[in-house]
């Protein structure tokens, strides 16, 4: 057999061979994504189409998982009116459930917009709206949107979720600031993280002034023109583009 002929030969099982070894990377460098994309391969239940629990819950507590899961749902879907993106949830009840698929210390996280993974102490509405407000808002941007500030993603999902670590119930006035600033606020993901670890008020004044923005400009409705004018490959709106500067929306 010629040195060529050999080669094709081989070309298949070396082929399946990288293939191997780029999942098992993916696995290890990223094992959120991993699992993520394969619930099963990582222990975790099926309940129901899209939601998966780690294995040997009592029925109960699959049921309880399954009402929170459901309560965000109408959170999210009563804000957007209705809802485009439907992401796999993986809640784990034990930090060593959730360690193994990936998280760390934060209560819940959206993976690549296409999942939502709880810690046990993110199983919450407020927590998973939170989450999914994440998923919901990029897939209605879509891939070809501009770019979103940071601040004004987690202030709208602390909105939508109505979290009360930052934000005041809705009331007759308005005002639902908790920690309010007129200074520039995190515009990249980078930013955010570096801002948010050294300064624990940040979620609760990117809140503030997500509300604000949204109380000036028609609330749930201006969130919708605004990925609406993105999606179509706008640029960013001089009241969002002021209210990141700290400016009056």
């Amino acid at each position: 057999m010629s040195r060529r002929r050999r080669m094709w030969r081989w070309l298949p099982a070396m082929a399946a061979g990288l293939v191997v070894a780029a999942v098992a990377g993916v696995a290890v460098a990223f094992p959120s994504v991993a699992a993520t994309t394969c619930p099963g391969c990582y222990g975790m239940r099926q309940v129901r189409p899209g939601l998966y629990v780690e294995p040997g819950l009592p029925p109960a507590r699959e049921r309880q998982v399954a009402e929170v899961v459901d309560a965000a749902d109408r959170r999210v879907a009563d804000f957007y009116g209705g809802r485009r993106s439907s992401p796999d949830i993986l809640a784990c009840v034990t930090a060593t459930c959730y360690q193994k698929i990936g998280g760390g210390g934060e209560r819940g996280i959206a993976v690549l917009n296409r999942a939502v993974m709880l810690s046990p102490n993110g199983i919450d509405p407020v927590i998973a709206s939170h989450e999914m407000s994440h998923v919901e808002l990029h897939v209605r941007l879509g891939s070809d949107a501009g770019p979103i500030p940071q601040w004004f993603d987690e202030g709208l999902a602390v909105v939508v979720s109505g979290d009360p670590r930052y934000l005041k119930p809705e009331t007759a006035t308005g005002d639902r600031c908790l920690v309010s600033t007129r200074e520039a606020l995190p515009q990249t993901l980078d930013d955010w993280l570096r801002t948010a670890k050294a300064d624990q008020d940040t979620y609760a004044k990117a809140a503030c002034r997500a509300s604000q923005w949204l109380q000036a400009n028609g609330g749930s409705q201006a969130v919708l023109e605004l990925i609406e004018h993105m999606a179509g490959g706008g640029e960013l709106p001089a009241s969002l583009a002021a209210a990141s500067r700290g400016a009056p929306s």
